[in-house]
């Protein structure tokens, strides 16, 4: 098995710990989750940058409101592959920001909750297809991460690296139609369909892990 580099984006609902479960399933292979917290005054590909030794051609992976960012980062890092896991995928074309796509791209009940302050209705919206004891841990890995220069941020251009996009079938905060509409117009690849909310990573990480080492492409 030839060993692949993997680096982890963590979303706007979890840190970095979020990624544990996938990490293990992806045993044989360099895992590298990075802390998007304090983008400070350097940008966030800078960010990711320092938190890292030097890799070769890594893939890079975003989940959620991270997938603002994974054109840059990828670019920063020189990676092989970028993979979008329930992921936004910014409007290359048209410069919107998510903000502006939010009516389009997020369900309406998602909008304005905070999951990290209730377990609840982190359960309703993030780990409703988790057991009762994956739930319970990924209670544990909640943060919130929205600076409103993610939400704000135009799109750049589109990226030349290579995408694989995988959108969550159940999600219940970004709409998986305007996911998969999305991966077909604005990168050119058809969307890999998963059975899983919006944290498949947590929910399903055995089937994403065979799905990222595969390098699986629409």
């Amino acid at each position: 098995m030839v060993e692949v580099e993997f680096v982890l984006v963590h979303g706007t609902t979890q840190g970095p710990g979020g990624w544990a479960l996938l990490e293990r399933a992806l045993a044989g292979h360099r895992t590298f989750p990075v802390d998007l917290l304090d983008g400070g005054g350097t940008g966030f590909p800078a960010l990711v940058r320092r938190q890292l030794p030097a890799l070769t051609r890594p893939v890079v992976v975003a989940h959620s409101g991270a997938g603002v960012l994974l054109p840059a980062i990828g670019a920063a890092l020189g990676a092989s592959r970028l993979v979008w896991v329930g992921a936004y995928i910014p409007d290359f074309a048209g410069g919107r920001s998510l903000a502006d796509e939010a009516v389009s791209a997020v369900h309406p009940e998602w909008i304005g909750v905070d999951p990290t302050r209730d377990v609840a209705l982190a359960d309703r919206f993030l780990f409703h297809d988790c057991d009762a004891a994956t739930r319970a841990w990924a209670h544990g890995t909640l943060r919130l991460f929205h600076p409103p220069s993610l939400a704000t941020r135009p799109a750049g251009p589109a990226p030349t690296i290579p995408s694989t996009v995988v959108v969550p079938t159940a999600d219940r905060t970004l709409r998986p139609d305007w996911m998969a509409g999305a991966a077909r117009e604005r990168l050119g690849v058809e969307p890999v369909l998963v059975d899983a909310g919006h944290c498949p990573h947590v929910s399903r990480p055995a089937e994403l892990a065979r799905l990222l080492v595969s390098g699986k492409q629409g």
